[in-house]
């Protein structure tokens, strides 16, 4: 088993994920805190559903990241905290908090990384006319959505889609494939290989998994 936390700003739909994988025993973890910095998030209601403990880390009392994410820390350590979940957390992260997690801090991204890295994915599919987009969990690194992919998971673009379709048919598949890459961590099957070249992502191997795409309609 795992002690997983959980950084959410928003309404926690992955956090439910989560949960629900926890719950219904797909999951081999114990979800020991959710942090979020914004007081009235939508996560924390979750969390305290399911009888997590839920920490408010306001970031506008800290005078810059670094510091923020120093306080984080501390209180992810000291609940025993080995992998960490972006779920929904509006910040960047600094070295503080990537240098206490290294390669333990995961995130779930609504494309098909390295395309559309950043915010608006879902928007930039769209104008650039692809088929198929979908979404990928990644370890976080120091830049924008360039940590090493661990799994992808494609959805296609319909011709009646706006932003707001699209989002929700990427966010059921997130739902499926974060909670599935922590039990395989969970399992001990991941692990991270240096970059084969200059300029390239390190490569994540998965142990006893043939590939970490799931199809269209998978």
């Amino acid at each position: 088993m795992i002690h997983v936390g959980v950084l959410a700003s928003g309404s926690g739909t992955n956090l439910q994920a989560i949960l629900d994988a926890v719950a219904a025993r797909r999951l081999d973890a114990r979800v020991a805190v959710v942090v979020s910095n914004v007081p009235g998030a939508g996560a924390l209601e979750r969390a305290h559903a399911a009888g997590v403990e839920t920490v408010v880390v306001d970031h506008r009392g800290f005078a810059d990241r670094r510091a923020f994410d120093a306080a984080v820390v501390e209180l992810l350590r000291a609940r025993g905290v080995e992998v960490l979940v972006l779920a929904g957390f509006m910040r960047l992260v600094t070295d503080v908090l990537l240098d206490a997690f290294p390669m333990r801090v995961v995130n779930v991204h609504p494309a098909l990384l390295p395309a559309f890295p950043g915010v608006h994915a879902q928007r930039q599919a769209l104008l650039y006319g692809v088929r198929v987009t979908g979404c990928t969990v990644h370890f976080v690194d120091a830049g924008t959505d360039t940590g090493p992919i661990i799994a992808q998971a494609a959805v296609p673009v319909l011709e009646a889609d706006d932003e707001e379709a699209l989002r929700l048919r990427i966010l059921a598949r997130e739902h499926e494939l974060l909670p599935r890459v922590l039990q395989w961590i969970a399992e001990g099957r991941v692990t991270v290989e240096p970059p084969a070249a200059p300029g390239a992502r390190p490569r994540v191997r998965v142990r006893g998994i043939q590939t970490t795409a799931l199809g269209v309609g998978e």
